[in-house]
């Protein structure tokens, strides 16, 4: 639930902190007082667009926060704890902040952390659901009636995976599609393909091949010059009869010896110098090992020189560095299996029927599932249109088979409506009467609220173009809704009023030469006052107060 929320420099809202009870609250006063103010204000938290002129006056910034008890809300709950931004240890309270800047910049938080704009509209999305009058012509739009139907009757997942079906069956048809038509390219570029790949799988390069080769190449090459020279460092380092770097090692070490006890110094110096003596003498073994291992042969050398000029040949038909001849075939493998997939269209084509029938079976499971929520939901809907003071009417959700089948199903849905006896019905866009068209807009929004997992729904001026009695229904309609969530109206009609469990009031005041804006909840007599000024206009006489009190006992 919504329990509380804050404003501060906002619009003519200097400072506001208002605290919300369960049930169903009313919001009222004149026009002009700033009712708007508060939608706007939520609205802002909920990530709509935020600008500059929405900070007060002389103000910085503008700075507005809604805290939720979602105790009772384990997806939002849920959301929070995968996005770690849940707040204290429990998580059962979450706040949204919007700042705004009088330069127009604006910030978003969730729980304190800095939010994108984003994920402050998807948590809000889970939190409260606005109804607003504006929504009569949204009501007209035929899409949204497929949308409405779907969540009343929870098949949005449904619909969805349906939508899923259709894009994989409708991509691979667009490939078979394509594939056909370019069925003599796709061939010819096979065989070219093949005959690369198997020049390539002929010579066998692998991934450090060529380094490898290049090395051994020139090794071989230049043996005379690897011997010479290997000779003569072994010479110097150990093998020559006079003096050698192991010999006069051996003679420093033993001149030495007999010194080292005078000074500890001289002990690191025997150290490192019995430690370069270990040295050379393992570098010498191992160079001779090495030397010995060379083997002057002809036949290896030219076939190093042969296979090094198969590598340079292939690697310039291919306009690559020869190292990069063993990516090269990866990727010519790669392309090869998918135009040989490609020309086995049978294949494909299995494949694409396979996926026309997975969609098939789910269309018609979803139609046959939406067909018994369309009866439902316009039974319930024609419910409320009776209470509404429409006895005659008749409603239905029609569906009405598509020429193709499409992402959201095999039907074309629509609400229609017969106002009065003896009327066909017909669609809402030509429902002449506007309060007709409220009324009607209403009850759909009634029972899709009542369908709705979110827990806070505010009703925005929704009875515009309703009066007397039908005003009282509607009231007890939206007080009935507040049994199962937490539901705000804004209202002009004093039967509306009248059946709140709380009941704020927006006033518009002159401070210090600042026109400012405020809410208060009122008490039991003032709700009196407020309701009989409602139904009354300005002079407020014995007779409305005595009207506004039996409204208000009577609920």
């Amino acid at each position: 639930m919504l329990s509380h929320l804050k404003i501060r420099d906002f619009a003519i809202v200097s400072s506001l902190e208002l605290d919300f009870c369960n049930g169903f609250s009313v919001i009222t006063g004149e026009t002009g007082a700033g009712k708007s103010i508060l939608m706007d204000a939520l609205g802002l938290c909920l990530g709509d667009r935020a600008e500059a002129g929405v900070v007060r006056a002389g103000a910085d910034r503008a700075d507005v926060s809604a805290g939720f008890d979602i105790s009772r809300h384990e997806a939002a709950q849920e959301w929070l704890r995968e996005r770690e931004l849940e707040a204290g240890d429990e998580g059962h309270e979450c706040w949204l902040r919007r700042t705004v800047n009088a330069d127009g910049r604006s910030r978003a938080y969730i729980n304190g952390s800095p939010a994108t704009l984003a994920d402050v509209k998807a948590l809000g999305e889970m939190l409260i659901d606005i109804h607003s009058q504006h929504e009569h012509q949204s009501l007209l739009r035929k899409d949204n009636h497929r949308l409405l139907l779907d969540a009343c009757a929870g098949l949005t997942p449904d619909a969805r995976e349906l939508a899923t079906l259709f894009q994989q069956w409708q991509k691979a048809a667009r490939e078979l599609s394509t594939l056909t038509k370019a069925g003599d390219a796709q061939r010819e570029r096979l065989e070219l393909v093949t005959h690369q790949l198997a020049e390539l799988e002929k010579l066998g390069l692998k991934a450090g091949d060529y380094e490898k080769l290049e090395q051994d190449h020139d090794a071989l090459a230049n043996l005379g010059s690897l011997l010479q020279n290997g000779d003569i460092v072994l010479d110097r380092l150990s093998e020559n009869e006079g003096d050698n770097a192991t010999r006069c090692l051996q003679q420093a070490l033993k001149a030495l010896e007999s010194e080292r006890s005078r000074h500890p110094r001289l002990d690191e110096v025997v150290e490192l110098l019995d430690s370069a003596l270990i040295n050379i003498r393992e570098g010498a073994s191992s160079l001779r090992h090495y030397l010995d291992s060379l083997d002057a042969d002809p036949a290896r050398l030219a076939e190093l020189e042969d296979r090094l000029t198969a590598v340079h040949a292939l690697a310039r038909k291919h306009r690559v560095s020869p190292p990069e001849l063993p990516g090269l075939q990866l990727t010519l493998a790669d392309e090869q299996q998918q135009l040989t997939r490609a020309q086995d269209l049978d294949a494909l084509a299995r494949e694409v029927g396979k996926l026309e029938k997975n969609y098939g079976a789910a269309a018609e499971k979803l139609r046959a599932a939406r067909t018994r929520a369309a009866k439902k939901f316009s039974e319930d809907v024609l419910a409320r249109l009776k209470l509404l003071g429409m006895p005659n009417s008749r409603f239905e959700v029609a569906l009405t088979a598509l020429e193709k089948p499409a992402a959201a199903g095999l039907d074309d849905i629509e609400f229609l409506i017969s106002a009065n006896p003896g009327q066909p019905l017909k669609g809402l866009a030509k429902v002449a009467s506007g309060g007709e068209l409220s009324r009607v807009s209403l009850a759909i929004q009634v029972v899709n609220a009542r369908h709705s997992p979110v827990p806070v729904m505010v009703f925005d001026e929704v009875d515009v173009g309703i009066g007397g009695g039908i005003a009282e229904v509607v009231g007890r309609v939206l007080r009935e809704l507040g049994d199962y969530a937490q539901v705000f109206s804004i209202t002009h009609q004093p039967q509306v009023a009248a059946l709140g469990h709380q009941h704020l009031r927006v006033e518009k005041a002159v401070v210090d030469g600042n026109t400012e804006s405020r809410v208060r909840e009122l008490s039991h007599e003032e709700r009196v006052e407020e309701i009989a000024r409602m139904s009354g206009g300005v002079t407020i006489t014995p007779e409305t107060r005595k009207h506004a009190e039996a409204m208000l006992a009577a609920t």
